[in-house]
């Protein structure tokens, strides 16, 4: 599976982004896919996670309310719609794949930090500053 994202950039605080990962040999068997970010100096974070069957969306608590998953399966792709944004959210962000039985949500908050996803794309730099 092959992850491209785009939509990245330099915006002041409350400003709006959106994000995009094309993907590409994806089947109907059971997968993960997901936003995930990195601040230097920090570990890798899940943001959001989505499942083959959309069964249960996953954000991270901070940012509930500001940042939305969208999905266009014709295209392939995912988006990451971002508003609000803070300097907190300055991270390169990544889009992740696993193939797993599990739900976005259990996938991404228990057995990603441990075991990661199988494939990420090169990620998008987002710069939350004024």
């Amino acid at each position: 599976v092959q992850l491209v994202e785009s939509g990245g950039g330099s915006v002041q605080p409350g400003g709006s982004l959106r994000l995009s990962c094309v993907t590409s040999g994806l089947t109907n068997e059971g997968w993960v896919l997901g936003w995930f970010r990195q601040a230097p100096g920090k570990e890798r974070e899940g943001v959001s996670c989505i499942d083959n069957q959309d069964y249960e969306r996953y954000y991270l608590d901070s940012v509930k309310g500001r940042f939305s998953m969208s999905t266009n399966r014709a295209k392939n792709t995912i988006y990451l719609e971002m508003t609000g944004l803070r300097p907190e959210d300055t991270a390169t962000y990544y889009c992740g794949f696993k193939r797993t039985i599990y739900s976005g949500k259990y996938y991404c908050t228990s057995l990603a930090p441990k075991y990661g996803m199988d494939n990420w794309g090169k990620g998008t730099l987002v710069t939350v500053s004024s």
